[in-house]
C-alpha cells in the first residue's frame, strides 16, 4: 500500500513539474512576443538613422596622411630622391652604354665607332645569357634566354623592359633587404610570428589601389609610388619563406651544433642559413615574379615599363599594341622564372 501511495505521490509531483514547465514557458513566450515586436520595430530605424551618423573613418585617414605629409616632408622628398636615384642607376645600366662618352671625350672614338644603345641592348642579351649558363648549364636555358630578348628587341619593347626590370629589380632588393632579416626574426620567436601574420594576410588581400593612394599623396606621380606600392604587396612573400626555411631546419643539425658549442650567431649562419636557402631563394623568385605582376598597375601612378603600353591600348582599344606588350611581359616572366629556377635545385 505505502508502495502504491509512493508511485502516486512522484506521478502527481512530475505531472506538476510538467504542468509549472508549461506555465513558465506560457509566461515567456507572452513576454517574448512583444519584445521581439518591439524590437523589429526599432531596428529599422535605428540603422536607418546610420547614415546620418556616421563614423568619421576617411576624414580621420585623410587628416593623417596630411599631417604626416607635412610633418615629414623633408624626409619623403629626401626618400623620394634616394629612391629615384637608385631606379635611375639601374636604368642607366640596362639602357645607356656605361662609360662611353667618357671613353669618346679622351680620343678613343676610333675605336667605339658603333656603340650605341640599340648595340647595348645586344651586350646585356649577351650577360644575361651568360648568367643563365653558369647557374644552370645547360643550353636549353640559356637558347631561351636568347631568344626571348630577340623577341623583346624585334618588337621594339626593349626600352620598356629595361624600364620595368629597373622597377623590379629595385623592389627586389628592398623586399629581400627587409623580408629576410624579419623572417629570421619571426622564425625564432613564434609569438612574435603569430602576431604577424594577420599583418602579413592584410598586405597580400588589401587591394593595391589602396595603397597607390597614401604612396601617391607622399611622393607624387611616377616610380616611387609604383615602387612602394609593389614593396608593400610582395613584402609577405620573403618573410614567409625564409621564415618556413629557417623554422624547418632539421633538429639532428641543431642538436649536432649545440652539441660542438656553437654560438647562436653560428647556428644561425653555419646550420640555419645553408638548410633554409633553398626556401630563401624560391622567396626571391616569388619577389620578382610578384614585382613583375605589379607592372601595370604601377603604370596607372606614372611608372615608366612595360605597363605603359598596356595602359594605353587599354584607353584606346588597341588590340595589336595591347597583346604585344601582354606578350612581352610573359616571355620576360618566363625568361626569369627559368633563370632563378636554380635555387630549388640546390
Amino acid at each position: 500500500m505505502n508502495i502504491i501511495q509512493g508511485i502516486g505521490n512522484g506521478v502527481v509531483s512530475f505531472l506538476n513539474g510538467i504542468l509549472w514547465c508549461i506555465t513558465a514557458l506560457w509566461d515567456f513566450v507572452i513576454w517574448l512576443v512583444p519584445a521581439l515586436i518591439w524590437f523589429v520595430t526599432w531596428l529599422p530605424q535605428r540603422l536607418l538613422g546610420l547614415t546620418d551618423e556616421k563614423l568619421p573613418v576617411g576624414v580621420t585617414a585623410r587628416a593623417g596622411f596630411d599631417y604626416v605629409k607635412d610633418g615629414a616632408a623633408p624626409f619623403l622628398d629626401g626618400f623620394s630622391d634616394l629612391t629615384e636615384a637608385f631606379i635611375e642607376f639601374l636604368l642607366a645600366l640596362l639602357l645607356r652604354p656605361p662609360g662611353v662618352n667618357w671613353l669618346r671625350g679622351r680620343g678613343f672614338e676610333p675605336y667605339i665607332p658603333g656603340w650605341t644603345e640599340d648595340t647595348h641592348a645586344f651586350l646585356i642579351l649577351a650577360l644575361f645569357a651568360l648568367l643563365a649558363y653558369v647557374l644552370h648549364r645547360k643550353i636549353t636555358v640559356t637558347l631561351l634566354i636568347i631568344v626571348g630578348f630577340l623577341f623583346i628587341i624585334d618588337q621594339g619593347y626593349f626600352e620598356e623592359t629595361a624600364e620595368s626590370l629597373s622597377l623590379v629589380l629595385s623592389a627586389c632588393v628592398v623586399c629581400m633587404s627587409i623580408g629576410v632579416p624579419i623572417g629570421i626574426a619571426v622564425a625564432h620567436r613564434p609569438r612574435l610570428y603569430a602576431w604577424m601574420r594577420p599583418v602579413l594576410d592584410l598586405m597580400q588581400t588589401l587591394p593595391t589601389f589602396v595603397y597607390l593612394i597614401p604612396a601617391i599623396v607622399f611622393f607624387g606621380i611616377g616610380m616611387v609610388p609604383g615602387l612602394i606600392a609593389t614593396v608593400i604587396f610582395v613584402l609577405p612573400a620573403p618573410i614567409r619563406l625564409t621564415q618556413l626555411g629557417i623554422s624547418s631546419t632539421p633538429n639532428e643539425l641543431l642538436e649536432a651544433a649545440d652539441a660542438f658549442g656553437a654560438t647562436k650567431r653560428q647556428k644561425l649562419f653555419k646550420v640555419e642559413l645553408p638548410s633554409a636557402l633553398p626556401q630563401i631563394m624560391a622567396g626571391l623568385n616569388q619577389t620578382i615574379m610578384l614585382s613583375l605582376s605589379m607592372v601595370v598597375i604601377a603604370a596607372l601612378v606614372g611608372a615608366d615599363g612595360l605597363g605603359v603600353p598596356v595602359v594605353r591600348a587599354l584607353n584606346t582599344v588597341d588590340t595589336a599594341k595591347g597583346f604585344e606588350s601582354g606578350l612581352i611581359i610573359v616571355v620576360v616572366a618566363i625568361m626569369l622564372d627559368r633563370l632563378l629556377r636554380v635555387g630549388a635545385k640546390q
